[in-house]
């Protein structure tokens, strides 16, 4: 599958309202280390520990490719002073985004995909890639995109949806494929491959994690949310009922994501590389 970025755009800016309604400013996984966390302190603590990897000095340069509104940019620029331009292919991401003030540092937002936005050769100290990596088929050339703009000795943390190896063909065609499609992204890869891909593009691999059991609750709370929702605001039975097809079919994918864990055909990986 090899998605369109209108579609990809169309996804987000149809599903905003309810992206943000569900699970506010960080449109990525929680990560859970205790399990006892909230899911707001786990959504930052996610976008806490991609950004730990990169060990990204005080008013460093940062890109951050699928940048949604600009959650984990924001972070980055308030603990570190960092200079972040983020890219989307949101607008309604954007203008959400850029209407919140960051009290160092900075933050771009950009409506731009990655392959337009000709960065200049080591333009960044660093660079992350936090849950849209699986929207693009081109990984190769995202990777070398990366080698290019990251100056030598700078890092690039990934943190991505994958597909588990040997994964039977009910759950390829029922799960994976099917939240590929709805989801709107590439068909999934391996942790294998993305390594492979990376190392291809003259990276070194520095860690490696499968977080899968650690943030697959994400989905849990997802599904809990919106049955309560349907409960008690009419607006989500009018999405249900009457809204476009990628709106109504997210109970759906958000179900088959809760299955595809406890099944363990899906995993998430996260990645740093220099």
């Amino acid at each position: 599958m090899t998605p369109t970025n209108e579609a990809i755009a169309g996804h987000y800016d149809s599903l905003d309202p309810y992206y943000r309604d569900l699970w506010g400013e960080h449109v990525h996984h929680g990560l859970w280390l205790s399990g006892r966390e909230s899911q707001a302190a786990a959504t930052e603590q996610m976008s806490l520990h991609v950004l730990s990897g990169l060990e990204l000095a005080q008013g460093g340069r940062m890109a951050d490719i699928g940048c949604g509104y600009g959650g984990t940019a924001r972070i980055a620029a308030e603990r570190y002073g960092a200079k972040v331009v983020g890219l989307t292919l949101s607008a309604a991401q954007k203008r959400h985004g850029e209407g919140i003030p960051v009290g160092r540092g900075s933050v771009e937002i950009r409506v731009q995909d990655w392959r337009n936005a000709a960065f200049a050769r080591d333009s960044f100290d660093a660079l992350i890639s936090l849950e849209s990596l699986e929207h693009v088929a081109d990984k190769a050339g995202f990777a070398q995109m990366a080698r290019r703009a990251v100056r030598p000795g700078g890092r690039v943390a990934v943190a991505t949806w994958l597909s588990a190896e040997g994964v039977s063909p009910w759950s390829q065609r029922h799960l994976l494929d099917a939240i590929c499609r709805e989801a709107v992204q590439a068909t999934l890869v391996t942790a294998a491959e993305v390594i492979e891909t990376f190392r291809g593009a003259g990276f070194r691999l520095l860690s490696s994690e499968d977080l899968s059991s650690k943030v697959s609750r994400t989905w849990s709370v997802i599904l809990r949310r919106l049955a309560a929702r349907l409960l008690t605001r009419r607006a989500y039975w009018g999405m249900l009922l009457n809204g476009r097809a990628e709106d109504r079919v997210f109970a759906l994918t958000a179900a088959r994501l809760w299955l595809a864990y406890r099944t363990g055909c899906f995993r998430f990986g996260s990645y740093v590389w220099h």
